[in-house]
């Protein structure tokens, strides 16, 4: 149960959805009020599905290119690291591309579903959760349901929250969670560390 809890807040965390709000309402800006909620979803889905496969693939992806556990998690602590660095010194809205953002269109699995949502960050923690403990895939889905639907409550409320939180609190938000996402960083490239030590013993 504990495995499940802490993988849950890891994948909540590198989904960063306080951090996604702005971007969210900027690329929704010009769709109509109607259809927000639709697109949400819809890209919602989108990342659920390319989440889910990656976690049920990840092993063979391991296997395939001989990738070591220990290369793992220090690898996937290094990329968590730089991701709360950004949440703890602001990352502003520049993952949107401007084409993205003026776009009349709505925004199809691109840049809401991939790379917002599933992106590098909680991809590369499915990975290593598929790597780390094959056999307890249940587990690790069940942890990736309870994260992407806290993650999806908060996107599918983010304009009534950043009206209430303002750019301060969501701004104070955000790097909370890059503190907390550092910490579990530093403690997963130890890991690794220590299981690379303990192989060449």
């Amino acid at each position: 149960m504990q495995e499940i809890v802490v993988a849950a807040i890891t994948l909540f965390l590198v989904m960063d959805p306080f951090g996604n709000i702005p971007v969210f309402i900027t690329v929704l800006k010009k769709v109509s009020d109607e259809r927000k909620r639709a697109v949400l979803i819809r890209e919602l889905f989108f990342a659920l599905v390319i989440m889910v496969i990656f976690l049920f693939l990840g092993q063979h992806i391991l296997n395939l290119f001989e990738i070591k556990q220990s290369s793992l998690a220090i690898a996937g602590g290094i990329v968590l690291f730089i991701i709360s660095l950004g949440l703890i010194f602001g990352k502003g809205i520049d993952a949107v591309s401007p084409a993205s953002a003026n776009s009349n269109k709505e925004p199809l699995l691109v840049p809401l579903a991939v790379p917002l949502i599933a992106g590098p960050a909680s991809l590369s923690v499915i990975l290593l959760l598929a790597g780390k403990s094959p056999d307890k895939m249940g587990s690790w889905l069940i942890a990736l349901l309870i994260a992407f639907a806290v993650n999806s409550i908060v996107l599918l409320l983010s304009f009534p929250i950043s009206k209430f939180l303002g750019k301060s609190g969501m701004q104070a938000m955000e790097r909370l969670m890059g503190l907390i996402l550092a910490l579990m960083a530093v403690n997963m490239v130890m890991n690794g560390i220590e299981q690379f030590i303990r192989s060449t013993l």
